[in-house]
């Protein structure tokens, strides 16, 4: 039933689409028309757990009650999920209905909020001319950028063009003193899924953990509604944020939390005991184990061809460079034949040596290294560690 009713909202959006291609919103003299910014709370998808912003237009005179969203995307794409690794997603400017739109938010049991703004006349029909500008076809599809151009950036963007450089927020906006990363604030939005969180940590490098800006934060929908409730308008500091109305509300007894108690850290330090008391076994019994090193290697190698990638070819900002390279390596993968050949032999692999060196500098210089690690790495490095020790402890002890 979820995704039948996601179906029918999209169809929605689509035959809105398909018909006002040329669509045009009317600017008026009078001041018929009310202009706001929407929020809506976060999600469980990975897309949509961050929350996101909308622009409602409406004007009761003339019966038009719009929400210009510059949230939407197809996985039908042709090339979806490459395309997205490679930072090639394009969105694109849709129109909906205000109904349909708060309607499916409180289905998904997602809170919506809305700050109706200060505009006068001349900077509502601004506005106006500037969402019929990027709606033309040619305008409507951007290449969507996750921390600099998204679903909350674009409807800011449009809102402080529109004011003429009158817009003036109560915190410095540019300064980087202010305690906060990309990863930080990502995490602030993933504390109830370990393994979202987990993922995106793999895939940001040592950039991601740079100090930002607060105008940067606002890439988040709820940080822009933050600011935006704070700022005010030059020169007579009325406040930009008239009215603030609730217009769905989730209770917290109906909101979804998908955390679990298996956690990546968990479930990897189970993984690190099994991996010890089957080296021990190993051990006392003059036996390699190199199936247990051909899987655990073979997925260290995999993770690693996909990072390496990730930093060479893709244009998402901050995953280069990714100091998680020391560990998931492609060499594990590339070498995997010729070092589990020694394990099966019980003779010394050269690169299980040098590569245990190297895991062990990993854990020592760990606080020290300029990228901040998940937790759940460390039980990974330890598994690999102690497979390369058993290797060099084996063929000592049986050469």
């Amino acid at each position: 039933m979820k995704y039948g009713l996601w179906l029918l909202m999209l169809w929605g959006v689509l035959e809105m689409q398909a018909q006002n291609q040329t669509l045009t919103l009317p600017t008026d003299t009078a001041d018929t028309w009310q202009v706001s910014l929407i929020t809506c709370g976060p999600g469980v998808e990975v897309y949509n757990q961050f929350g996101h912003s909308a622009i409602r237009m409406k004007n009761d005179s003339r019966d038009i009650d719009l929400i210009y969203n510059y949230g939407i995307f197809s996985f039908n794409t042709p090339n979806f999920a490459l395309r997205f690794t490679l930072g090639q997603t394009d969105y694109q400017l849709g129109i909906q209905y205000y109904q349909d739109f708060v309607d499916w938010y409180a289905y998904c049991n997602r809170d919506v909020r809305e700050q109706v703004l200060n505009l006068s006349v001349e900077e509502k029909n601004r506005l106006i001319a500037l969402l019929n500008e990027n709606y033309l076809p040619q305008h409507r599809v951007y290449r969507y950028n996750y921390f600099y151009d998204n679903c909350a950036t674009r409807p800011r963007d449009l809102i402080e063009k529109c004011l003429d450089n009158q817009l003036q927020y109560a915190d410095d906006m540019t300064t980087t003193d202010t305690g906060q990363s990309f990863r930080s604030v990502v995490h602030q939005f993933t504390a109830n899924n370990a393994w979202s969180q987990f993922g995106i940590d793999l895939c940001l490098g040592s950039e991601a953990d740079r100090s930002i800006s607060r105008r940067m934060m606002m890439f988040i929908p709820l940080y822009l509604e933050q600011y935006f409730d704070s700022a005010v308008l030059l020169p007579a500091t009325l406040p930009l944020v008239a009215e603030s109305r609730q217009l769905v509300v989730i209770p917290e007894a109906d909101r979804l939390h998908p955390d679990t108690p298996f956690t990546p850290f968990r479930c990897f330090t189970l993984l690190f005991i099994v991996v010890v008391a089957f080296t021990i076994y190993g051990i006392k019994h003059r036996k390699s184990l190199w199936g247990l090193d051909l899987v655990l290697f073979a997925t260290a190698g995999i993770a690693g061809c996909l990072l390496t990638f990730l930093a060479s070819f893709s244009e998402h900002p901050t995953v280069s460079p990714n100091y998680l390279l020391l560990l998931f390596q492609p060499l594990h993968l590339l070498l995997l034949p010729w070092f589990i050949r020694k394990v099966k032999e019980l003779k010394r692999s050269r690169y299980l040596l040098a590569l245990a060196i190297e895991l062990t500098l990993f854990i020592i210089l760990w606080a020290v290294i300029p990228q901040s690690f998940p937790l759940a790495v460390l039980p990974l490095a330890l598994c690999l560690l102690v497979r390369c020790i058993s290797n060099m402890i084996i063929s000592l002890k049986f050469h």
